[in-house]
This record gives C-alpha cells, sequence and structure tokens, in this order.
C-alpha cells in the first residue's frame, strides 16, 4: 500500500539568501531520484518545506517498494558471442558472468538486429527497489547536489568511526534527520545521522521539545502547534506579507482610528526572500526613528535600513518616506515594547552616520571633486577614472553636438565632466549602490541646472533588465558616452566577457546602447558612435604623450583598429538579436533585420514589423526562395555590375522584369527612403510574377558573355533593391 512520505534535515541556521534554493534543491531532487526508481505513483505531488533550521520535502502516494520490471539488456553482436557452431564464445560467458548469470541462460538470449548487425540481448526481470534502498539514494544525491554557496567541515560526536575526530562536509552542522513512510520510520542515515521522527521547533517558542512526528502528514501541523515554526517558505512569506500590510495600516491610523494615511511597505522581493529566510514564525512590529532624519535623502535612509537592518521603510501614499519602519520579529512576547525600543536604539546610529556623511559631502561642491578622480584608478591599462571622465566628456560632446548643437554639447561636457564626481564623497564610499543618485542631489545643491543634475543620476540607466531610460536629452547623451567608452576601452585591451563572466558588465552596456538608440529613436548611426568613442581614446593618448612623452601612450594609449571597431558592432548586433527574440520576435524576422547589420538602430522596430506584414502576403514565400536564389548565384559569380543594358534583354521574361523592376523598384526605394517599410516592401510584392517568369523562361548562365553579365547585373539590381529593409532570403521558412 502505497502512503505519503516525509524526510526532513534539521540543521543549524542556513544561510538566509541561499535558503529558497536550497529548500527548491532538496525537494526537487529528492523527488525526482524517487520518481526515477519507480517509488512513486503516477499522481504523485511534492511539497518543499525550508525555515531557518531544516529543509526538507513531503512526496505524497509512495510505494514500500517498487514493482519489478522487465529489462533488455544488449550484451554483444552475435558474430562475437557465438562461434560457427552457434555455442558460447569465451567473451559472451564472461560477460554474463560478470552480469551474475551462467552459460544456462546462453539458450534464453535473445536475438534481434541492431543497426547493421544482429546483436544477442539478455531478457530478464529486476527487482523493484525498496523504499529504504531507493530513498538512501536519494537522500545522497539530493544532498551532495545542492546549490551550496559555501561548505563546513564539521565533527561528528556520535554515530560513527573516531566520535570527536570524524568529519563530515555541509552547509550547515546537521543535527537531526526524519524519514517517515506513513507513521513508520525508513532506516536511511546521512551526515552521521540515523533516521528518526524527532525534530524540533522554535529555539525560544516551542511548546514541547522535541516534537514527535506522528505520521508524514501531520509534519506542517505539528511544527506549527507545538514547535511554533511555519515550516513552509511560501507559507512564511505570505503571513509575512500580511503582517507587513496589516502593520502599515496600524502605523498609518490617527486619531485615535479616525482617518489613515495611506501607508505601504517598501516593495522590494529580495528583501522579503531574505527575512523569510530569517525568521520561523514571523511577528511584525511597527517602529520609528526621529523625523529629523528624513532631512537626509531617502535612498540613503531605506538602503541602510535594507541592507544592514534588514528592516521594511514605510512609505507614504505619494512615495515619500516616513519617520516609521516595519521589524520582522521572530519572537512573539506578550509585551513586544522592549523588541521595538532595541531596535529603534539599533537604527538610530545608521542613520546618524547617513546625516553626518550628507552633511559633510555638502561641505565641498562636485566641481572641487573631479581632480580628486585622477588619483583612483579604474583600469590599470585605460588609466585613472579622471582619465576616463575626459574620455566620455569628449564622446558626450560629440553625440550632443550631432543630436543637439552648441546648447546640448555644453550641458552633457558638465554632466560628463561631474557623472563621476560622487565616488570620491563619504555617502557613497559607504554605500556604493547610491553612486549617481547622491551625485544629483550634490548638484542640486551646488545650484547646477536640473538637466545637468538628473544627468549625473541618469547615465547610469539602465541599470538592469527593465529599468527605466534617463530623463532628459543630457542624460540620454551621457549614458550613451559612459556605456560606449566602457565597450570601446575593454574591447581594446581585449578584456572580453567569457562565458558566464562579464565583470565590467559590458552585455549590459551593449544592452543599454541598443535600448537608448531604439527607445529614444535617435537619429545616430553605430558605426558613427564607435568612431566617436574611439576618437575620443586616440585624443587622450595623443595628449598624454605630448605631456609624459612616450611613456603614456605605452600606458594606455592605443587606437582601436577596424577589426576591433566591427568586434563592438558585432557584440552590439549579437545582444540586439537575443533582445528581439526574448520580445517575440521570430528567429527569421529577427535575422532577415539583424543580418543586414542596419546602422540606425531606431529604425530596426519599423524594420522587423515590415518583415512581418510581408511575410504574410501571399507572393512572400516565393519571392522570399527567389531571393534566396539569386543570392546563391551572385555569390558564385565574380563582381557584378548593376548596370543593364536594354539592348541585351533578348528573352521576353528579362525584358519584363527590366521593365517591372523600372516602374516597381523607384517606388519602393522612395517609400524606403521616407522610411515607410512596410510600404516599401509591400510594392516589392508585385514583383513576383516577372521574376517567376524569368527563371522559368531565362537562362542565367547563357554562353555569350555579354547576355550573362547583362542578367547577372539585372539579378543584382533586383537584389539589392529587395534588401534594402531586410534579407528576404531569411524568410524561406516564414509561412
Amino acid at each position: 500500500m502505497n502512503k505519503n512520505l516525509l524526510v526532513e534535515l534539521f540543521v543549524e541556521e542556513l544561510p538566509p539568501k541561499a535558503l529558497r534554493a536550497l529548500g527548491e534543491a532538496f525537494a526537487g531532487v529528492l523527488f525526482e531520484k524517487l520518481q526515477a526508481q519507480g517509488l512513486t505513483g503516477f499522481d504523485a505531488q511534492l511539497t518543499a518545506f525550508a525555515s531557518p533550521r531544516r529543509l526538507a520535502a513531503h512526496v505524497t502516494d509512495v510505494a514500500a517498494q517498487a514493482v519489478d520490471k522487465a529489462v533488455s539488456q544488449k550484451l554483444m553482436p552475435v558474430a562475437v558471442g557465438l562461434d560457427a557452431a552457434g555455442q558460447a564464445t569465451p567473451a559472451l560467458l564472461k560477460k554474463l558472468q560478470a552480469l551474475g548469470v551462467g552459460a544456462q541462460a546462453v539458450p534464453g538470449l535473445r536475438r534481434a538486429v541492431d543497426g547493421k548487425a544482429e546483436a544477442l540481448f539478455l531478457e530478464r526481470t529486476e527487482k523493484g527497489a525498496t523504499l529504504a534502498e531507493g530513498l538512501q539514494a536519494a537522500l545522497l544525491d539530493a544532498i551532495a547536489k545542492l546549490p551550496i554557496p559555501k561548505v563546513m567541515s564539521y565533527q561528528l560526536e556520535s554515530g560513527c568511526e573516531l566520535p570527536g575526530w570524524s568529519s563530515v562536509s555541509f552547509v550547515r552542522p546537521a543535527h537531526g534527520l526524519v524519514a517517515l513512510h506513513g507513521a513508520d520510520v525508513v532506516p536511511v542515515q546521512a551526515l552521521g545521522l540515523q533516521a528518526g521522527r524527532d525534530t524540533h521547533g522554535h529555539r525560544f517558542e516551542a511548546r514541547v521539545d522535541p516534537v514527535v512526528l506522528r505520521d508524514a502528514d501531520s509534519y506542517a501541523q505539528q511544527l506549527a502547534e507545538d514547535g511554533a515554526v511555519i515550516a513552509s517558505f511560501e507559507a512564511r512569506r505570505a503571513e509575512i506579507v500580511r503582517q507587513l500590510a496589516a502593520a502599515a495600516l496600524k502605523a498609518g491610523s490617527a486619531d485615535g482610528g479616525k482617518s489613515h494615511a495611506a501607508l505601504q511597505p517598501i516593495h522590494d522581493d529580495a528583501l522579503l526572500d531574505e527575512v523569510t529566510a530569517l525568521v520561523e514564525r514571523p511577528n511584525v512590529l511597527v517602529c520609528a526613528f526621529e523625523p529629523q532624519f528624513l532631512e537626509v535623502p531617502q535612498e540613503c535612509l531605506i538602503l541602510t535600513m535594507k541592507a544592514n537592518q534588514k528592516y521594511f521603510p514605510l512609505l507614504d501614499a505619494k512615495g515619500k518616506l516616513t519617520h516609521q519602519f516595519l521589524v520582522v520579529s521572530n519572537i512573539t512576547p506578550e509585551d513586544a515594547s522592549a523588541v521595538v525600543q532595541g531596535n529603534e536604539r539599533v537604527v538610530r546610529p545608521r542613520l546618524a552616520d547617513a546625516k553626518f556623511f550628507f552633511d559633510q559631502d555638502r561641505k565641498i561642491s562636485l566641481a572641487s571633486r573631479v581632480e580628486q578622480l585622477g588619483k583612483v584608478v579604474y583600469h590599470n591599462k585605460l588609466g585613472t577614472q579622471g582619465e576616463r571622465v575626459l574620455r566620455v566628456m569628449r564622446i558626450a560632446r560629440a553625440i550632443a553636438e550631432q543630436l543637439g548643437g552648441a546648447g546640448l554639447a555644453a550641458q552633457a561636457t558638465q554632466a560628463a565632466q561631474l557623472a563621476k564626481a560622487d565616488l570620491v564623497t563619504d555617502m557613497v564610499g559607504e554605500f556604493p549602490e547610491l553612486q549617481g543618485t547622491m551625485g544629483r542631489y550634490y548638484a542640486l545643491h551646488d545650484g547646477l541646472d536640473p538637466a545637468v543634475a538628473d544627468a549625473i543620476e541618469d547615465h547610469y540607466k539602465p541599470r538592469f533588465a527593465g529599468d527605466t531610460l534617463p530623463r532628459n536629452a543630457v542624460g540620454t547623451v551621457v549614458a550613451l558616452a559612459d556605456k560606449l567608452e566602457t565597450l570601446v576601452g575593454m574591447f581594446g585591451i581585449g578584456n572580453l566577457p567569457t562565458g558566464d563572466r562579464d565583470p565590467f558588465a559590458l552585455r549590459r552596456h551593449a544592452l543599454g546602447v541598443i535600448r537608448i538608440l531604439i527607445e529614444k529613436s535617435l537619429d545616430l548611426e553605430l558605426a558613427q558612435l564607435v568612431g566617436m568613442a574611439s576618437a575620443a581614446f586616440d585624443q587622450s593618448a595623443q595628449g598624454e604623450s605630448k605631456q609624459a612623452g612616450d611613456k603614456a601612450g605605452g600606458d594606455f594609449g592605443w587606437h582601436l583598429d577596424a577589426p576591433g571597431a566591427d568586434a563592438i558592432s558585432t557584440f552590439i548586433y549579437d545582444r540586439l538579436t537575443g533582445s528581439l527574440r526574448e520580445q517575440g520576435y521570430s528567429a527569421g524576422e529577427v535575422d532577415a533585420v539583424v543580418s543586414q547589420r542596419p546602422q540606425r538602430l531606431a529604425d530596426v522596430p519599423k524594420r522587423l514589423d515590415a518583415v512581418r506584414a510581408f511575410a504574410m502576403l501571399p507572393e512572400a514565400p516565393a519571392l522570399a526562395a527567389a531571393n534566396k536564389r539569386i543570392g546563391n548565384i551572385l555569390k558564385k559569380a565574380p563582381e557584378v555590375d548593376p548596370h543593364v543594358s536594354e539592348l541585351l534583354l533578348k528573352a521576353p521574361a528579362e525584358a519584363a522584369l527590366f521593365a517591372a523592376m523600372n516602374q516597381t523598384a523607384a517606388q519602393a526605394n522612395a517609400q524606403f527612403e521616407a522610411g515607410d517599410y512596410t510600404a516599401s516592401l509591400q510594392t516589392l510584392a508585385a514583383l513576383r510574377e516577372p521574376v517567376d517568369a524569368f527563371f522559368d523562361g531565362v537562362m542565367v548562365n547563357a554562353e555569350e558573355l555579354d547576355l550573362r553579365l547583362n542578367r547577372l547585373g539585372l539579378l543584382k539590381r533586383l537584389h539589392d533593391a529587395m534588401n534594402r529593409v531586410a534579407d528576404l532570403s531569411r524568410l524561406v521558412a516564414v509561412p
């Protein structure tokens, strides 16, 4: 009879940031291994548990023993296993002996064709694994495959060969193992522990200790009632969310509950997961700090409360920080005032430090800090942050002049000069995550133009997938300049991403360039931008060389050659391809557009829409196939002159195609130049019939050289006209 199974490892406090993954991995591998051994029913369900001191899994419909199964094992080719008289060869007898059967099995061997030769197969019934055997293997496998951040080694005190000396390695010291099949203990062992039915609840608030589990199904209930523990990670997380909302409502109450201010705890999934991994039974409490600390930028206060104390700041309806915050406690005393006061006392020095840093930083202007960047090394082959700032300024000026003239160039140059200055402030030194954010506050304090101040913060954007883009033109220019400087610099010294390693976030920078160019619809060409960035490095090298001779040029001076510039473009196009696929465009659509390496990335969405619309036309498959055929013909020909002589158009089909092209291509080109890519491709669809007729009635590789070259020229003109928007040959597989 099948019963439900419960397995628990009771350990010391697990690393909170890894707990969720550890719990899912432990339960998942255990379940998969039991399934693979045939020990679970068809409808078996898995429930994972994970709390600060336990990893557990509950599996329904688990058999005490797997059913026997017929196994067919290939032994060897008949020619190897049997001699000419049909008797077993020594090789076959040795193989059978290794499998635990003797010569008596030879008459029962099955002969069957395997590939090109006939082979011998041993048919036998394999006894199903018992639960004790199968669970032992599954448990060891689940432990071995845990995504452990860092392994600990510790000594076992009992149940081992040398108590006090025998050691074991695991994420944290393990103190208990539970394995229950229904109400029965399954005799398995791991990490020096023998399975039983005893576990432990909350360190301070458990009603009984140990908690003796009645059966597999009572696990969660008994831990909750007797152990004061919510064993499920998801249930505990949901309870924290519920309590946070209730506490925020309580904190917003005023005038004896007659009115309510709309307060909300800050939304942060990573913080919520971490706090869920720190408590076994949550108790959310409302705390407060002195309102004068709100004079400090709220980003600073929020960061220190979240990162250092794991608190949930409370925001008002406008998203502004209030002086109240929420604490998720692991204890539930009758009088929580001591807990509240303790947390308020702990947070006060943190906030005081933030206020001190903010006050001290504002005594020195951002502009006066720029010189200090010359003492901060950016990269040993690319110089200091000060030298990097000069390059970003040059790139920003060049881009701004292209987009908005002298006014935008002046603002962008100023913003680029100050963008990294907050790196040498006390606040950013303490909280690196605030770089850019503090620069904006300090720029506003210095009386700078808000557009410049916003650009200082925004030049890091987008920081991650889905992040917002710079809010104004100045920020857009400096963000582009900063990312291009990083890409060109790192490619120039050969510091490229490999596999999962991308220490300078070049993939993110490339995606940032793509998003800015496309979503801001900037009239800039990719090769032009790479050239601007490369020129900034050349100018830096030349300037340094004038000041310090050959030494400076040898330190970081270099020139990005054409292959290097092409490598950067290829890297960006590769990121573009992946991004477009994630947005739902098909491989054929993306390949058709990106393979043309369009210089103006802002046009890519319009090109894709045009390709998608074209692919739906009835003429599309035939024209795509013809385009592929033309491309193959032109690849085999020498350099083809697209000039066509009407005097050499001998066949009616080629003359008809030439006439149709003169009319259609001119209209399609005009639509292309106007940016109406969809209309341009749809206009070209009219060429289907004359193209089909051409290939049906004209021999391209005519014996006469002049005829052959003229026909190749005609195909070259057709190919160029059809592929201005996208490479239509890539759409052959598109319906």
